[in-house]
């Protein structure tokens, strides 16, 4: 990987492509359980990436623009394998076996992994200070936003497989931060609508091999699919895929990695808080807390950014 230059992005689109990964993303938590809990992980994961994929292709192909370069799918289908397959199939397969909270928990190690696998930016990022600071709390407050649910579950379960389960949680981590630094360092050419969609389609066709061997395929029941499963998918589709998806896509582009990755410490605020609001729930003292580290957390990952850009505009009005 080599260092390349930030594009310039208009800020009001950045604010809105991050309000809708933030926003979003923390709501596919929910309607993932509530997917898988009618419909198997393999096939469900198949179904939801193929029809965003297509979908996004197909219009690409309508704008006429060049969608059939193959260096630019190689490139695009490696980013969805690694972000799509690996990481959210992860979460998908476990999410039918652990309590969101502890997948939250685990998902929120991805900025530690952008940090360490992201090495053009190894002396920027291991030397500030704020961005360090910021990522330890960040995991803290996702803890403290959580503690209380891990806790009730590891005491009442003694389920053999919650370690493996965990293990792979951070696999999925993992194969995430290393598709997104992937995709930000070598998906430069074609338009990012197109790179999207053959993502998604290569994490689609992926699963279809799982759909057949564990027999999801051949055993699936379409007729006893509540409504509930349908527009859960639905949702996923729409947003968590096309909306959401794209817009992370294109942050990495123009964003550095660090700061992007700030997804995912905002991502269980925004499930908290939307079962405050639409499902009655109540937030504990220790969650208010875990909310103020989570936020402080985010603004210092971000300071060191702030303070550059602050620079860079003090040195071209020196020259001016």
């Amino acid at each position: 990987m080599s260092a390349t230059k930030q594009p310039h992005a208009p800020a009001l689109l950045v604010m809105l492509a991050f309000t809708t990964v933030y926003i979003v993303w923390g709501s596919t938590y929910f309607f993932i359980q509530q997917a898988v809990h009618h419909i198997p992980p393999f096939l469900m994961g198949s179904i939801r990436f193929l029809t965003a994929g297509i979908l996004m292709l197909s219009w690409s192909i309508f704008r006429r623009e060049r969608v059939f370069v193959w260096r630019h799918i190689f490139t695009a289908s490696i980013t969805g394998l690694l972000l799509l397959f690996i990481g959210n199939g992860l979460v998908i397969w476990v999410e039918q076996f652990l309590p969101s909270a502890m997948v939250a928990i685990m998902v929120s190690s991805a900025p530690v992994w952008f940090v360490l696998l992201d090495r053009p930016k190894w002396q920027e990022n291991i030397k500030s200070k704020s961005t360090i600071t910021g990522l330890v709390s960040g995991f803290a407050g996702v803890i403290l936003l959580f503690w209380d649910q891990v806790r009730d579950s590891f005491q009442s379960s003694a389920d053999d497989n919650k370690l493996l389960n965990l293990f792979l949680l951070l696999i999925a981590s993992v194969a995430w931060s290393g598709g997104s630094l992937y995709s930000k360092y070598n998906s430069q050419a074609g338009s990012a609508m197109s790179n999207t969609s053959w993502q998604m389609i290569a994490a689609g066709i992926a699963f279809i091999p799982g759909c057949i061997t564990t027999g999801e395929l051949k055993n699936m029941k379409w007729e006893t699919v509540p409504a509930e499963g349908w527009l859960a998918l639905i949702y996923l589709i729409l947003m968590g895929s096309i909306a959401a998806f794209s817009a992370y896509v294109w942050l990495l582009q123009v964003r550095p990695a660090t700061q992007v990755s700030t997804y995912a410490y905002v991502n269980p605020v925004i499930a908290v808080l939307l079962g405050v609001f639409f499902a009655n729930e109540t937030v504990s003292g220790l969650q208010v807390i875990g909310l103020v580290v989570i936020l402080g957390s985010v603004l210092l990952i971000n300071l060191n950014n702030y303070r550059k850009k602050r620079a860079d505009r003090q040195v071209a009005a020196s020259i001016e």
